[in-house]
């Protein structure tokens, strides 16, 4: 069994290399030519689906002006659009259009190829197996 001392240890270990891992893949994302709040609400998008202003905001955690002005770039720039709900015809909700998808789809892989060229050339075949087994254990505490 793992002490209390390793277990709090590992936790504060990962804590700050998922907050470094973190800031880098957001450096990424500065190249796609996006800001990285416009990413973030094309990434929330895509994995949470379509969604109101306010929704967005929210889950942002910016003003509803702010959410409004990054709404209407990512429009102009035909990355989402916005639809009437069916539900509640005052309300709009905001989808990601193809070229959102495809924008998002990219982005994605280019951060993967990213890390995965930094692990082949920074860690042995023991080190990588064990980021994937870790990564399970990790996984495994964030759904309990």
């Amino acid at each position: 069994m793992v002490s209390d001392e390793e277990a709090a240890r590992a936790a504060a270990e990962v804590w700050v290399v998922f907050g470094r891992l973190r800031r880098r893949l957001k450096a990424l994302e500065g190249e796609g030519g996006l800001s990285s709040a416009q990413a973030s609400v094309l990434t929330r998008l895509s994995k949470l689906g379509p969604a109101s202003a306010s929704e967005l905001a929210a889950a942002e955690r910016v003003r509803p002006q702010s959410m409004a002005k990054i709404v209407v770039s990512l429009e102009r720039a035909g990355l989402l659009e916005r639809h009437p709900d069916p539900d509640d015809g005052r309300r709009q909700v905001i989808t990601l259009t193809e070229a959102g998808r495809t924008w998002r789809q990219g982005d994605r892989q280019a951060r993967e190829a990213w890390l995965a060229r930094a692990l082949r050339e920074r860690g042995s075949e023991e080190q990588v197996r064990a980021v994937i087994t870790a990564m399970a254990l990790l996984d495994e505490v964030a759904h309990s």
